[in-house]
């Protein structure tokens, strides 16, 4: 029987994941993972498709219920208190479109509705300000380019000012401007706010440029962990992108 405290680490920590585990009948998606994202960090999680880095995020979300394993948000535990583990949680990623047929504005403070966001109407202000959203705040979801979808999304995301934000491929569809005043204003909010930021990407120098810890994912397992601008040399490899196609293949 599991215990029903959380332990030190895991009290400690934005994020605990603990010996978690993914079975589909006879295929293992994610295969007794544990790793833990502190407060003010920003670790990397990377691997290959299929690697189970989206699974790994849908069961810390409470999307999907882990076969077994544990996970705590902030210290508590997911599986007995998911509202309260959820409510300082957020999340961004390319294919988790915005509504389309709802304004920016409108998304912003439905969603703000759902967080119960006090004063929401000046917190929407101040994200459609500082995401460069003005001139679209009345422009539909669904008419928007992908890297405006982006901004969006990533507004939306930070409007219950949250402890744990999880972000898959956050800066896929930015041009190479945008992309880099994303990463700068994430990790403003790691550094200010004491965030924990779990982050997913294929581009490895981003990586390597924002996180402070990355994980190697594959085939569910996690292979390698360290320093994103150390852990190649550790490992005989030029660069994190040199190590991850050795370690993959």
């Amino acid at each position: 029987m599991q215990p029903e405290t959380p332990t030190d680490t895991a009290i400690s920590h934005a994020l605990a994941v603990q010996e978690l585990r993914k079975q589909y009948d006879k295929i293992t998606a994610v295969d007794d993972v544990s790793f833990q994202v502190g407060r003010g960090e920003i670790v990397g999680l990377v691997g290959p498709n299929g690697a189970g880095k989206t699974t790994t995020i849908n069961m810390v979300l409470g999307v999907l219920q882990p076969t077994s394993g544990r996970i705590f948000i902030g210290g508590i535990d997911i599986a007995r208190r998911r509202a309260q583990a959820l409510e300082r949680t957020n999340f961004a990623a390319v294919y988790a479109a915005l509504p389309g047929n709802l304004t920016v504005e409108e998304n912003l403070t439905f969603f703000g509705l759902l967080y119960g966001i006090p004063r929401l109407r000046a917190r929407v202000d101040e994200l459609i300000s500082e995401f460069d959203l003005k001139k679209l705040r009345r422009t539909k979801c669904g008419l928007l380019s992908s890297g405006e979808q982006t901004r969006a999304a990533l507004a939306k995301a930070l409007l219950n000012r949250p402890q744990l934000l999880l972000l898959d491929e956050p800066t896929a569809s930015l041009d190479p401007s945008a992309a880099q005043l994303i990463r700068a204003k994430i990790r403003a909010l790691a550094a200010h706010d004491h965030c924990g930021i779990l982050w997913t990407s294929h581009n490895m120098i981003e990586v390597e440029t924002v996180c402070d810890r990355v994980l190697l994912l594959s085939h569910g397992r996690i292979l390698l962990e360290g320093d994103p601008k150390s852990l190649p040399q550790e490992q005989g490899s030029a660069s994190l992108e040199e190590l991850f196609i050795r370690m993959v293949r």
